[in-house]
């Protein structure tokens, strides 16, 4: 793909110019003819990579572009060349402290443009690099490497961060400790890439069943949170209820064949009306306590704490229980 390129020049003849010269050096190219029209263009999330600009220009001149530039919180770079009939070396010093990153004297000479639009170009794909190098470090710090959930830390920080919202709104925030029943087993008879597997399904059909502003996140070794911002403690059973019965309704594809699975779910509320001054880690500790009543009495099943107790979920609901 031809790198694109914004000229700005009020002077229709040099800009003529200037454009003819870079379509035949096989650059795009998009035309400004004064300052507040080159901003206008460059302000568009898909704006070219690299401008010329000229420093006189009427409504916005080079230099104020260039601040105005600079300035902004874009996510992306764009290197700026300054045209200019200015040559005294206070003039390029403000040209370049105004934020340009190089300049080029008119009448421009089409072999020093070219070398410095060279110039301009490697370091754009340095910068790409570094941009995609910063987004794989963020991808990492982030999110799980196998099942693309968020990590521990991450969905920690998301429940801190509802936890928060929740005491400023008065709303309940649920969470959902979730456990793969046997996953030893799983890995002991069909190996590991199997259980791999298992568990990057298992982690698709928790997320399948999410409202989208809900999240989940990968606790532990074949362990998953789940925060439900808003959620009441019923309406959270409820869906782990649901989730229960995807996890286990059908079989897992592996390259080993099917695979049948089910999870035990603990579930437990922050309700900041109720108990404002309780903490994460002991909101995490009633829905751990949930979760290993869960398996203690025969797994693949759900867990709730309601006021002080733990109870099953046909308990809490007044109904009889599900089968997977």
């Amino acid at each position: 793909m031809a790198l694109r390129i914004l000229i700005a020049d009020d002077d229709p003849i040099s800009r003529r110019v200037l454009e003819a010269t870079l379509h035949r050096w096989g650059y795009d190219v998009d035309v400004a003819a004064d300052g507040e029209e080159a901003w206008a263009i460059l302000s568009h999330p898909s704006a070219p990579d690299l401008a010329i600009i000229d420093w006189m220009m009427p409504k916005l001149d080079g230099p104020d572009l260039c601040r105005r530039l600079r300035e902004s919180d874009f996510d992306r770079y764009v290197y700026v060349l300054l045209l200019t009939s200015k040559q005294l070396a206070e003039d390029v010093i403000e040209g370049l402290d105004s934020g340009a990153d190089d300049y080029i004297t008119k009448p421009f000479k089409p072999g020093e443009l070219r070398v410095r639009l060279r110039a301009g170009t490697r370091i754009l794909d340095l910068q790409r690099e570094l941009m995609a190098a910063r987004d794989a470090l963020r991808e990492q710090a982030t999110y799980d490497a196998l099942t693309g959930a968020y990590n521990r830390a991450a969905i920690m920080a998301n429940l801190d961060r509802e936890m928060n919202r929740a005491r400023r709104g008065g709303m309940p925030v649920t969470v959902l400790m979730t456990d793969v029943d046997h996953f030893k087993d799983i890995n002991d008879t069909f190996g590991h890439l199997v259980g791999d597997s298992v568990l990057v399904e298992i982690c698709n059909r928790i997320g399948d069943g999410l409202r989208q502003y809900d999240s989940v996140g990968r606790y532990g070794g074949e362990e998953f949170l789940v925060v439900l911002p808003g959620c009441t403690v019923i309406d959270a059973a409820n869906l782990a209820e649901r989730l229960r019965r995807s996890i286990g309704s059908r079989v897992v594809n592996t390259g080993e064949g099917g695979v049948s699975a089910s999870a035990s779910f603990g579930v437990a509320t922050f309700d900041a009306t109720d108990n404002p001054e309780l903490t994460r880690d002991a909101l995490l500790k009633m829905a751990d306590d949930c979760l290993y009543q869960a398996k203690r009495t025969g797994r693949n099943r759900v867990c709730v704490r309601i006021g002080e107790e733990n109870v099953q979920l046909d308990e809490a609901l007044g109904s009889a229980p599900a089968s997977a």
